[in-house]
């Protein structure tokens, strides 16, 4: 019996080996190319999301044209009130967490848990990872990559990177995308003449900018934008 058992885990032991040969392999690819995807878009700025993507279909299934609204610009042509708006409104503790807001995150999950309106608790590098290098939807598997990707780029960006990707690539409005396009479709101005309210106002609908506009902001979302002007106030300037 002991030989028979033997004689069996050596026949077993060549698949095994062959499938952790494969596994490690397929692991180590994976981490050469996300890192030189990461370390790419360090240096080059993103020229589309599959959020873009996936909205343009949707436009196609319901028969309305191609928009995409984008204008990359360069983080110092960016209205410093731009910046503190998306900061106060979405991650206060942006420059000085390491990519993840531990008590947004658990405060979040109970409040879904108690089985209220979902609530998110990423931080503008969790979002920045998820727009630029994942697809749209929720899941663990999804949540999972977010986590990778957002150390990654904690790594190996600069906060200063982070922010300007995020306010170059996320959704503002239905087909527009950044602080250049939202700033000319709302105000008809660069982004880099937004005023405090103007700012506070496109950052506080930021969780749902296809639902709400500057445009037609609702009573809720003005008061979403007072806030968030209040904490840009607390805030003060963000020091880099």
């Amino acid at each position: 019996m002991t030989k028979q058992r033997r004689a069996k885990a050596k026949v077993k032991s060549p698949l095994l080996d062959k499938i952790s040969s494969i596994a490690l392999k397929v692991l180590l690819w994976f981490l050469m190319v996300t890192v030189f995807w990461v370390l790419v878009y360090r240096f080059v700025d993103p020229p589309i999301t599959l959020l873009m993507v996936q909205r343009n279909i949707e436009r196609n299934a319901d028969d309305k044209p191609y928009k995409m609204d984008k204008k990359w610009v360069d983080f110092g042509d960016i209205s410093d009130n731009m910046k503190r708006a998306a900061v106060s409104a979405e991650d206060q503790l942006f420059l000085k967490h390491l990519g993840f807001d531990v008590k947004a995150i658990e405060k979040a999950f109970k409040t879904n848990k108690k089985g209220k309106r979902i609530k998110g608790g990423s931080t503008i590098s969790q979002q920045t990872a998820k727009n630029v290098f994942l697809w749209p939807g929720r899941s663990w598997i999804r949540k999972g990559f977010e986590a990778y990707f957002t150390l990654l780029i904690e790594i190996l960006w600069s906060k200063e990177r982070i922010l300007e990707v995020y306010l170059n690539v996320i959704e503002m409005g239905d087909g527009i995308y950044g602080a250049e396009a939202a700033a000319q479709a709302y105000y008809g101005k660069s982004c880099h003449k937004l005023s405090r309210s103007q700012a506070a106002l496109i950052a506080a609908c930021f969780p749902n900018p296809r639902r709400w506009t500057p445009k037609k902001a609702t009573p809720y979302i003005r008061h979403r934008q007072y806030l968030i002007m209040r904490n840009m106030r607390r805030l003060g300037p963000l020091d880099f």
